[in-house]
């Protein structure tokens, strides 16, 4: 086992030579490095305590990554199995790949994906196997100079997906990714590249959990995704990860002319959560959909939300968060609406709804809505309520308890989120809130 910890010039140039990596990616690196050094905590949002030196910063378990589940440790394999992953892998996934600390150690796809030329692999993989489509779209939607969080991905990112969809290829079953923290003060910096070639259509899945300590684990991912003409790309993600993990993540897609892109984006753990799913409408008639579920309890801030960028003419984009707070939970949304002059005629509409289970949490609404031209229209919508008491009472005077009642008030609140999820990640919704709302 190998383990690298303190963010230092030392630790970014080990884990490079580790990996055996060219000498561009090790500039990039301390390039990366460097911006982590010199850029500013956010100046927005929740207050981030986080001690950078007590981050374990790259943790490999095992030396390759296998395709066969009995070539992986077996605890590490039970763990993976109670967590549902390879009973979904068999039932109805085309492929998927397994990330354990900072290393994918499982990854797997269908033969007939295979002959349809579809690359699903590791992102380590994709730069030793295929470096020169890797170089074209890697750090060129997200620059590593950003902000703190994107710099410290790019010195000491690790694991992540690769996926690249030829043109006019369709995908009857999702592609899935799972990241696992597993260790105390770990930090896990994954890197996650799609690219959805012209016609193609992708569902990729992703999910993410951690157990709790009483020390403070990281995940800062960066995720840039590529949506060529008339292609279409749905992102799913459903993040538990424990209550002692900041989880601070930049996603971005941009959309060629006639593209689509779905996030369809869940937060029910973690002890912070800074995320705004990003997608760039650059082509003509493209579309954005960002459809989010953010659930904040005990000692949690979820601050999340979306970004559409309207470039393109006759381009829509549409922003549904829904909010639940409980025990002093914070739920936040945070968005921007850009509609540029070049986007005539174009249309944004944004709803945002929140639901508080008591009179102690909280929930605010932060929009940027910005539009630079008088052909398109931007509708924005936002309410905050707490859980109906004359709901309460109808339910409980029919024989059904408090807890019980909650739960299908939010089960109802939650709906437009939940009928996009594949039924297998519905129903594991569905037990996580139930467990959340019990707390």
């Amino acid at each position: 086992m190998v383990e690298l910890k303190g963010i230092t010039k030392e630790t970014v140039e080990k884990m490079s030579e580790l990996k055996c990596e060219p000498d561009w990616m090790r500039q990039f690196r301390l390039k990366s490095l460097e911006a982590f050094f010199e850029l500013s905590m956010p100046n927005f949002g929740p207050e981030l305590d986080i001690d950078f030196d007590d981050i374990i910063y790259y943790k490999r378990t095992q030396d390759a990554i296998v395709d066969d589940w009995n070539k992986i440790d077996k605890d590490v394999k039970e763990t993976f199995d109670n967590l549902g992953v390879i009973e979904a892998e068999k039932k109805y996934l085309g492929g998927i790949g397994t990330q354990y600390e900072s290393e994918v150690i499982y990854h797997n796809m269908l033969q007939e994906l295979k002959n349809k030329n579809v690359i699903f692999v590791s992102t380590d993989t994709a730069l030793k196997e295929y470096p020169e489509i890797f170089k074209k779209y890697f750090n060129k939607l997200v620059n590593y100079k950003e902000n703190k969080f994107t710099a410290l991905n790019g010195a000491v990112w690790s694991g992540g997906t690769f996926i690249y969809i030829p043109p006019h290829t369709k995908l009857d079953r999702p592609l899935q990714s799972y990241f696992r923290i597993n260790s105390s003060n770990m930090g896990q910096f994954e890197r996650t590249i799609i690219v959805v070639g012209e016609g193609s259509s992708l569902h990729y899945i992703e999910g993410c959990t951690a157990p709790t300590y009483t020390s403070s684990s990281l995940h800062a991912a960066v995720v840039e995704i590529y949506v060529e003409k008339n292609a279409k790309c749905r992102y799913t993600t459903i993040q538990n990860w424990a209550n002692n993990v900041y989880n601070l993540v930049t996603k971005r897609a941009i959309t060629e002319e006639n593209a689509s892109m779905e996030w369809i984006d869940g937060n029910i753990g973690s002890k912070v959560t800074m995320k705004y799913p990003c997608v760039v409408l650059k082509g003509d008639n493209s579309s954005g959909t960002c459809i989010t579920i953010a659930a904040a309890n005990t000692n949690q801030t979820q601050d999340t939300g979306a970004k559409m960028i309207h470039i393109g003419k006759n381009t829509k984009s549409n922003i549904i968060s829904k909010s639940i707070a409980s025990n002093k939970g914070n739920a936040t949304y945070r968005g921007k609406v850009h509609v540029k002059r070049t986007s005539q005629n174009s249309i944004s509409t944004i709803k945002c709804d929140t639901i508080l289970l008591d009179d102690i949490s909280k929930s605010d609404t932060i929009p940027t809505n910005i539009i630079e031209n008088d052909t398109s229209i931007l509708e924005h919508e936002a309410t905050i309520s707490k859980i109906s008491e004359e709901k309460l009472f109808y339910l409980m005077s029919r024989g059904i308890n408090e807890t019980l009642a909650k739960e299908l008030v939010v089960m109802g609140f939650i709906d437009e989120f939940k009928k996009e999820l594949p039924m297998e990640y519905a129903v594991e919704l569905n037990q996580l809130l139930k467990r959340y709302i019990g707390k």
